[in-house]
């Protein structure tokens, strides 16, 4: 049975990318170290998989990080990308780009609480790990190419705009996807009753 200790090393290291996510927001509005913050960003977004690692391997799964993982996690993604809304002509991130990722967290996050509450497995697929993926690279490719060194470099501004977009349709592309499965669950109960 997995152990229930919040105050466990995944569920820290979920605590600490929280405040580096608010560390780097701050990064962001104040502007200027644009590489330092894409790092800060990577290393963040990183102790994802490591916390995730350390609490399936060692048994350590508890009701308070299977919730704040997941926050903390859209937390710092979609708050990259607020954050870069309002300086879009250089950020390359469009209103669209950041309706589409909110929406989707909103609408995902919401099914999943209402399938598992029922009694339903709705835990995250493949197609939502590459959604995180491409979420996590666009928003680096969107902070590094604030610096202006490297917006000089041919071609990486069309990179970091093809990177979003794709992110963008990927991330719609995923709702749809676990529309679909949502409804096929309440089918599926509906016919059972």
């Amino acid at each position: 049975m997995p152990s229930e200790k919040t105050l466990n090393l995944p569920n820290s290291i979920t605590v600490l990318r929280f405040f580096l996510a608010i560390i780097v927001f701050a990064m962001i509005d104040r502007g200027g170290w644009w590489i330092a913050t894409a790092v800060l960003f990577v290393i963040a977004v990183a102790t994802d998989v490591l916390d995730g690692y350390i609490a399936r391997k060692y048994n350590i799964v508890t009701t308070f990080g299977r919730i704040v993982d997941p926050f903390v996690d859209k937390f710092i993604t979609t708050g990259v990308f607020l954050f870069l809304l309002p300086i879009s002509q250089q950020s390359g991130v469009t209103a669209w780009m950041v309706i589409a990722v909110l929406a989707r967290e909103m609408l995902v996050t919401s099914l999943r609480g209402f399938l598992e509450q029922k009694g339903h497995d709705f835990s995250a697929s493949g197609w939502g790990k590459l959604k995180m993926f491409l979420q996590c690279a666009g928003a680096t490719a969107a902070l590094l190419l604030m610096d202006e060194r490297l917006r000089t470099v041919p071609g990486l501004l069309l990179t970091r705009d093809l990177l979003l977009w794709l992110m963008t349709i990927v991330t719609v592309y995923t709702g749809w996807i676990y529309i679909v499965r949502a409804a096929s669950i309440l089918r599926k109960e509906s016919q059972s009753e």
